[in-house]
């Protein structure tokens, strides 16, 4: 497995998540249990995803752009899962922040694997890919315990 295909298998997951997150009402238990585990989707699949791709990646002029970019959008994100913790389930601002949440996500998502992962791709070698898999089904266990 390649960290394109590891990082891919969370990027569906939290589509997932997402899209059953926005579709929660009020202050349900449904959406308390939602939002505990995009929230910690999100957080541990960025953690690791920084250690194994995006630090590799500032190694190379080709890719630092790129990998800034990331991990800025990362910052912007973990900023709304926290505006999120600070509202109530059941405000009406709760559910447009979680949408605000959601389409950023999805953004980040689609100019990963569109964009990304080809210009990462280039400057890794196969061996490469496969190790900084490792790191990062490594680093995701890691903070899951």
């Amino acid at each position: 497995m390649t960290i394109f295909e590891a990082l891919r298998e969370s990027h569906d997951r939290q589509r997932t998540l997402l899209d059953l997150l926005v579709k929660t009402h009020g202050d349900s238990d449904g959406r308390d249990e939602l939002f505990k585990r995009v929230r910690v989707e999100l957080e541990h699949h960025a953690g690791a995803e920084e250690r194994a791709l995006y630090i590799p990646m500032l190694e190379h002029d080709m890719t630092q752009e790129k990998a800034r970019h990331s991990v800025a959008e990362h910052h912007e994100i973990d900023e709304l899962i926290e505006t999120l913790q600070q509202t109530d389930y059941s405000s009406p601002s709760w559910l447009a922040t979680a949408r605000q949440l959601q389409e950023m996500v999805t953004h980040h998502l689609d100019e990963e694997e569109q964009e990304v992962f080809q210009l990462a791709g280039r400057v890794f070698d196969d061996a490469t890919k496969q190790s900084l898999a490792d790191t990062y089904q490594e680093e995701m266990q890691r903070l899951a315990s």
